[in-house]
Formats: structure tokens, C-alpha cells, sequence
């Protein structure tokens, strides 16, 4: 069996990858070949093999992309109930795994939350309180834009780091997390199907605030709006930005750049919306269609959401980490690595996690909010109103093409 990961060759989450397919081989008897494809190449490389008809079995990949998988017919339904330890998976993973038909395509391998990571340092320096809603968040990071927190004397500091670019639609994936705590949305349930919901009140007033973040009080860092994560990481380590929007998997590159003192782990507040929300997401185990191996496909994707495919995941050996936070509950992931900060993302997820709608092909949608967002932050004169207006008309068009307006 060939077993694709997004991971590149010779990484330490790849030989965490070749770690789980080894032992799995051991156990199942069955023959598997991991490849790391290269983040920046696996759509491509998948489109090549698409076109030749020749799929690998398994491809482990980002639960954002079960739509475009499904679309295109490349994965194969999958059996929850008949399915080996599906009951000791987190029903949230699961649902990140079910396609807007209701059925499921996929098996959870790794989930994740996103949690605010704040400078302790410049905090306590500014004589600052931790945020308890998003306007005490800005203002915070405003007081890390303006007071000197780093104490150099000089203003070279941002309060909020973002990653704004509309690559891979970056803008989205970090406002869904600010949208929801408003109480806001990109599209809502409506019939059988959904429409946009960039328009509705709660929603252009979030947007208003992401925009003022850019144009008024100007907390984000320069350049947010053309940036990526790649950027972003680097600034929030090298001492330019104080309160960053990620995941647990950086904790271990900023423990070594800033020191694990000079941060803390905390919980998005809630917002305007009265309710705290993160976006939650992972990666599935997904069965390719056209194997000729279907018991061997269905074998590996129970054996990596076991308990031991799971602990070999966490990459506690080499820092491959593969598995952010366990789908499979009886395994705790924050005792294995006996360091409790992972067990804020944890509860983030547990209690206030949320998954991108189940849409067809939520990519697409998250790429075009991404662009109309974007509009808005970079043009300050844009009014808000208007242009959410006019996103709202694309998302409805995309989702009538997608056969999912209701």
C-alpha cells in the first residue's frame, strides 16, 4: 500500500509518518510505503496522479479539503459504525469528517484548536489584565502597538500578528475564530441547503473591527495583509508581535526561539456574539477510491486512530508532531507530553471547537471570503456594508454552483 502525508521528505513529522506506517505494518502484516509529499506540492502532485488514474490508497490530509476530495470522486465512503474504536473518537473529528450529504469520507487522525499565544513579558510591562472579550484583546494590542513593551525606546512593536494574505485563503482561517465570537458567520442553514451570512448585522460589525484593526488603531503588523503563516511565525518569534492566533504545533519553535516563560497559553474570549468559538480542524485518513487493498486501507486508517497509532503521532521521540490533539479520547494528550499548556487547546476544542461548514467544497468558499476580507483591509476607505454586501452575492453564486443553496 502507498500512504501519502502533507508533510516534506525528511522532516520530523514525516519520520513520525514513517514511524506509524512502520509499526502498522509490523502489526497488520500488510505491506505499506509512506511518501512525504512537500506542502507546497501536494495538490499538484495529487492532480498528476488524479489524471493518470492511479491514486495512492491512503492520503492523510487536512479536513478542509474533504470537499474538493469528494467533488472530484477521489475518496470512498467510509463505514463510522463498522469502523474498529469508532465510538472512542471524538464525535467532533467525526463530524469533520462527514460530507454535506450527511455520510462520512474519511477517518479522524488529528485534530486541532486555535488558542491566543500572549507575550507574559510585555503584558505584565504594560500593567495589563488577560483579555476577557475581544474589544479588551484589541486593546491590548494596542497598548503592545504604542507603550513599549520590548523597552528599546523605539516603536517597532505590533500588537496583533495576522497572517492576512488570501493564499490558501489565510485571511478566513484566522477571522473565523474573531467572526463566530461576534456572532457572526460566512453562511448560515437555510432550507436544505445554506446561504451566505457575510451580511447579516453581527457580521459587517466584525468585519468593521477587522478593518479598524488595519486602518485605525493599526495594531497588526506591517505588511499583515500580504502575509502567511510562514511570515507570521517568524514575527511573533523574533520579538516584533505580542499576541498571535495559532496552534499548539508552534509551541515547541517558539519554546526554543522566546522561551516557553515569555508567553502564555490562552483561551480566545468571547465577543460581541456573548460566546466564545474556535475554529477547529485536523487531518482524516482518507481511503482512496480505485484500490485494489479496500481491508488494507480500512486496517491502517483504524490502526492510526488507535490508541498506539495516536501515542506515535504525538512524535514525543523526535518533535514530529502528527497528531496535535488525540481524536481518539481514552488518550491524553497533554499528560503523554506532560506539559499542560496543550491541554488549553484541549479544552478549546472540546467545549468551544467549531468546524468549517460541511459544504461541498468549503474551500472554495473560504478562498473567496478570504479575497473579499482581504478587499476591506487592504482599501481602508472600502465601506464594510457594501462590500459584504457584494461577497454575500459571491458566496450565494458558489454555493448555487455547488449545488447547496438553500
Amino acid at each position: 500500500m502507498e500512504v501519502w502525508i502533507r508533510q516534506d521528505a525528511g522532516s520530523p513529522a514525516a519520520e513520525s509518518a514513517e514511524a506509524l506506517t512502520k509499526a502498522f505494518s509490523e502489526k497488520s502484516g500488510i505491506e505499506a510505503k509512506l511518501v512525504a509529499v512537500g506542502v507546497n506540492d501536494f495538490e499538484t502532485k495529487l492532480q498528476q496522479r488524479t489524471a493518470q488514474k492511479d491514486l495512492p490508497d491512503i492520503v492523510i490530509n487536512d479536513t478542509g479539503q474533504l470537499g474538493n476530495l469528494v467533488t472530484q470522486g477521489l475518496v470512498r465512503e467510509v463505514d463510522r459504525e463498522g469502523t474498529a474504536g469508532s465510538g472512542d473518537l471524538a464525535d467532533r473529528a467525526w463530524e469533520a469528517a462527514q460530507g454535506y450529504d450527511g455520510k462520512y469520507y474519511g477517518v479522524p487522525f488529528n485534530s486541532q484548536a486555535f488558542a491566543l499565544l500572549i507575550r507574559k513579558d510585555w503584558r505584565e510591562k504594560v500593567g495589563a489584565q488577560l483579555p476577557t472579550s475581544w474589544d479588551a484583546l484589541v486593546q491590548l494590542a494596542a497598548a503592545f502597538t504604542n507603550d513599549d513593551p520590548d523597552g528599546n525606546g523605539k516603536k517597532d512593536t505590533a500588537g496583533m500578528v495576522v497572517p492576512g494574505s488570501t493564499t490558501r485563503g489565510y485571511l478566513t482561517w484566522w477571522f473565523s475564530t474573531m467572526l463566530w465570537s461576534e456572532g457572526g458567520d460566512f453562511v448560515k442553514k437555510q432550507g436544505d441547503g445554506f446561504s451566505a451570512a457575510v451580511d447579516d448585522p453581527a457580521s459587517v460589525k466584525a468585519v468593521e473591527k477587522l478593518q479598524a484593526m488595519f486602518c485605525d488603531s493599526k495594531v497588526v503588523q506591517p505588511g499583515a495583509s500580504t502575509a502567511d503563516s510562514a511570515t507570521t511565525h517568524t514575527v511573533f518569534e523574533s520579538g516584533k508581535g505580542g499576541i498571535y492566533l495559532t496552534g499548539p504545533y508552534m509551541l515547541p519553535r517558539f519554546d526554543g526561539s522566546l522561551g516557553k516563560d515569555a508567553y502564555e497559553v490562552v483561551a480566545a474570549p468571547p465577543g460581541a456574539g456573548g460566546e466564545a468559538a474556535a475554529l477547529a480542524e485536523g487531518e482524516n485518513v482518507y481511503l482512496m477510491a480505485g484500490s485494489g487493498n479496500e481491508k488494507g486501507q480500512q486496517a491502517f486508517a483504524e490502526f492510526a486512530a488507535s490508541p498506539a497509532g495516536q501515542k506515535i503521532g504525538l512524535g514525543l521521540d523526535n518533535g514530529g508532531i502528527i497528531v496535535r490533539l488525540p481524536v481518539n479520547t481514552t488518550v491524553d494528550g497533554a499528560a503523554e507530553r506532560k506539559d499542560p499548556r496543550w491541554d488549553v487547546f484541549q479544552k478549546v476544542y472540546d467545549e468551544h471547537g467549531r468546524n468549517a461548514p460541511a459544504l461541498p467544497n468549503w474551500a472554495t468558499v473560504r478562498q473567496i471570503s478570504s479575497e473579499g476580507l482581504n478587499g476591506v483591509v487592504s482599501e481602508c476607505s472600502r465601506d464594510v456594508a457594501g462590500a459584504m454586501g457584494e461577497l454575500a452575492d459571491e458566496i450565494d453564486a458558489e454555493l448555487e454552483k455547488q449545488g447547496a443553496k438553500g
